[in-house]
Parts: structure tokens; sequence; C-alpha cells
């Protein structure tokens, strides 16, 4: 009923209002998903399944299929903020050993799944390889999420942070090597040598034009006023990822190394924060979108484009395996480098969520891939994505309270002396009073986070750069 009203009105105006609605709706979504102690990556892939042709169906196909370039500029919003964490100051004192640590846990998990699909399920090779590449990812988003809530500092979040951005590194590799042996398979072509090289060269050469890219942005948005910088930071994303499309390659490493240059050429933190606040409308968009591919029917039924099992099988066992695969692979890595007994034994619970750079991929996936098999992809990584971010951050949270990087006992939170300077035994009543009022020194004075601070800072300086008048911007606000 709603396509027959859809088609009496002007196809610009149908676009108009179907990106409102998926804004939101995906917004009311996250209102339900707040009671439930759930992510928001969680709220927006369920509005795309509700508001999508397989349920509701509030959205036209050609809104659907004109607004695939939304993947592109989502991902390198995530790729390009992941690149924050790759300081170098920060890899040169445990580097080499977050290196064996990431290829241990990231290529364990992808061999499994491989395992899996292909000797256990008897699923076609094509597909076993991309699914099994796409298992190496790990959403930095609910990590950094759980780690903002918690407070959680150490070592252990340390080398959680460099793994998690140096195992989406390996799983874009990973991807971009399995696509091109999957998409040579499934054309009946013979596998050959440069089915494996191009691809590691065309990585190579998009980093390095990323390299070159963070490096133009430090020499344009030197000494820029907050507005321009952000603006600046936005043309250039979007340039690289009209190079990428154009060329038909993935725009996250490049994306991601040019987030790396520019963090350790500029020293520059404010930067990130900024595009940090500005991203979520466009991110949400992009998870709502591919909840809007997501089809309910395929989950239930067989698809023989890729074998005899049907998907729910496949997603079930490809979410239990994975977290299997992944808790081991950080196990034996720790256990090679000699990390610590709690590091050892609990980092592999912190790395099971998985939403944006996989979802991002599975959508480059199905759209090289197509038809039946590319549908079957995005399919399974939505579903397994849902459940991972129901479960990841309940576990990751788990992790940082048993590796003992934050702790709910006020004598942990915060130390005090139990004795006064001439050597008498304070009571616990005074001991509780000194620890309170340490904590009230330590909260911060302003409750807005500092995503927010660095934009707002942005809108009053252009506000008073225009009008040439101090306007100050209210500092706390509801957090609805």
């Amino acid at each position: 009923m709603l396509n027959n009203i859809y088609e009496k009105i002007d196809p610009g105006a149908v676009t108009i209002i179907a990106i409102s609605l998926m804004l939101f709706v995906g917004f009311l979504m996250t209102r339900i998903t707040k009671r439930l102690k759930l992510p928001n990556v969680t709220a927006y892939i369920l509005t795309g399944i509700l508001i999508g042709p397989f349920c509701l169906d509030l959205i036209p196909e050609h809104v659907i299929s004109g607004t695939d370039f939304l993947s592109d500029i989502a991902l390198a919003f995530i790729a390009f903020s992941t690149g924050e964490f790759f300081r170098l100051s920060a890899l040169k004192k445990n580097g080499a050993k977050v290196i064996v640590i990431t290829l241990a846990e990231a290529l364990f998990a992808s061999l499994l799944i491989f395992v899996l699909t292909f000797f256990i399920l008897r699923l076609e090779l094509a597909f076993s390889i991309v699914l099994s590449a796409l298992a190496a990812a790990t959403a930095p988003a609910s990590t950094m999420m759980t780690l903002r809530q918690t407070g959680a500092k150490g070592d252990f979040v340390d080398t959680l942070l460099q793994v998690v951005a140096l195992d989406n590194i390996v799983a874009i590799v990973a991807y971009s090597i399995s696509i091109s042996v999957a998409v040579a398979l499934s054309s009946g072509s013979n596998v050959s040598a440069s089915n494996v090289l191009v691809p590691i060269a065309t990585n190579i050469g998009v980093l390095l034009l990323g390299c070159v890219f963070g490096y133009i942005m430090k020499l344009l948005i030197h000494r820029r006023s907050n507005d321009n910088r952000l603006i600046i930071t936005v043309a250039l994303l979007f340039t690289f990822c009209g190079i990428c499309a154009m060329l038909g390659i993935s725009p996250l490493l490049g994306c991601m190394s040019m987030g790396t240059v520019y963090i350790n050429v500029a020293q520059d933190d404010k930067l990130f924060k900024q595009i940090n606040y500005f991203s979520p409308p466009i991110l949400l968009l992009f998870f709502v979108r591919s909840g809007l591919s997501f089809d309910l029917g395929a989950l239930v039924g067989t698809t023989g484009a890729i074998g005899a099992v049907s998907l729910l099988v496949v997603g079930i066992t490809y979410f239990v395996v994975r977290i299997i695969a992944k808790y081991a692979g950080a196990f034996i890595g720790c256990a090679v480098v000699k990390k610590s007994t709690k590091i050892r034994n609990f980092l592999g619970l912190a790395l099971i969520p998985q939403a944006g750079v996989a979802i991002g991929l599975a959508v480059l996936g199905a759209r090289e891939l197509g038809g039946e098999m590319g549908s079957a992809l995005e399919t399974i990584i939505l579903a397994a994505s849902v459940l991972y971010e129901l479960v990841g951050p309940v576990c990751a949270k788990l992790s940082l309270y048993l590796s003992g990087s934050y702790s709910t006992k006020l004598e942990e939170i915060v130390q005090v002396e139990e004795k006064t300077d001439e050597g008498e035994q304070k009571s616990s009543l005074e001991i509780l009073i000194e620890r309170i009022q340490k904590i009230q020194q330590e909260l911060p004075k302003n409750t807005v986070s500092e995503e927010e601070q660095a934009f707002t800072s942005a809108a009053e300086e252009h506000f008073n750069s225009q009008f040439g008048t101090r306007r100050s911007y209210p500092r706390n606000r509801r957090n609805f």
C-alpha cells in the first residue's frame, strides 16, 4: 500500500522521506535497546529488518539500491577513527608481542571457521573462504564503549586496543585475497598466483595512498579553524572513497592508514573526537541499510548456491565456533609471547564483538559475489553480528573485571592512608570519607563527552567568527 503512495510522489521527495524514516525509527529503536542495556548497533540493524522489504516494507527498492554508496562512506569513518589507536609511541613498547597475539587470534578464527564451513558443513569453497576471512574482524566500537563505561586502564587495556586495531587490518587483507580467489572460483576460472599477489599489491598501494592523504590532511588543516578542519577532513575522506570506488577496491585499509599517519604526524586527537561526534547519523543509516538487506526467509531456508545446510545452522555454528576460536587463539598468542596470566586467560573474552568492519566487508563481499551467495554471506554476518552485540559487550566487561583492569570495590578503586601522620589508626568512617573525597576530586567537572566538547568548541568558534559575538553552549545536556 505504501509503495502505491510512493509512486505518486516525486522520487526525490520519496528518497528524503525514506531517509528521514530510517533516522527517526532508528532513534526510536535505541530507546528500547537502551532499556535492555544493548548497544545502538543492534537497534539500527533491527530497525532495518523491521522497516525493510522482508517485514513492513516501508522503504522503496530504489532507495535501498540507490544508497549503496553509504557502505563505503561509513567504512571510511570507521577505519579513519580506528587509525587513532596506532600511535607509534604505544606500538614501540610491545608492538612485536601484539602482532604475534593478533595473528594468532585472527588467523585461528579464520582457520576454524574454514574447517567448519568447508569440511564439516560441506559448503561451497568460494563461500567458505570469504566467510572465514570475515571471522577475523573484531568490532572496535563495542570495545571502546565498554572501556568508556568502566574506565578500565592498565596493560590489559593497552594490549586489547592494539590487538583490536591490528586484527581489523588482518581481516581486511585476508578479505581482499579471499574475495579475489572466491570470484575466480565462482566464475569457473582457474585460481593462479595473481589471485593472491594482486590483492596484496593492491592493499600495499591503497595503504601508501592513504599515508599520502594523511600527510596532505595534516598540511591542509594546520592552523585552520575547527569548522574548516572538519570540512577538509570529510572532503578528503570522500575523495579517497571516490578513488577507491572508481578502482573497485575497499577504502578501509587506506582510511585506516590515513588516520594513523595523521595522529602520529600531527599529534592531534581532537579531530578524531569531532569526527566521532559528527558521524553517528551516517553510521545509523549504514547499519539500518544493512538491516534492510537482511532476508528473514533465506535465514530459515537453504540455498543451493552455498550448499545443502540452512543459513540458520550456518549462522549459529559460525557464532559459536568463532567465539571458541577467538578465545583459544588469543590464549595461544599470549602464551607464546609470555604475557601475564590475567591477559592470557581473559583477552579472548574481549575479542568477541563483531559489527562495523565485518558488516562493511560483508556488504562489499555481497556486491562482489552477487546472487544468492552474496545475499547468504550478508545474511549470516548480519544475524551473527546481532548475536555478538548481545553477548559481546557483556563478555568484554567481564574480561576487564576478571583481569583487574577495573573494580567495583571502593577500596580497590581508590587508595588512601589508613593511619594519621602521628601513626594512629583512622576509623572506618574517616577512611570512607577520604575515599569519597578523593573520588570527587578525580571526577571530571564536565559531564559532556570529549567528542561533544570537541564538536561544541568547533560550533562556538564558527559562530563567533561569523558574528563576532561570544556565545556559550550549555555544557550539561540530558542524555536522551
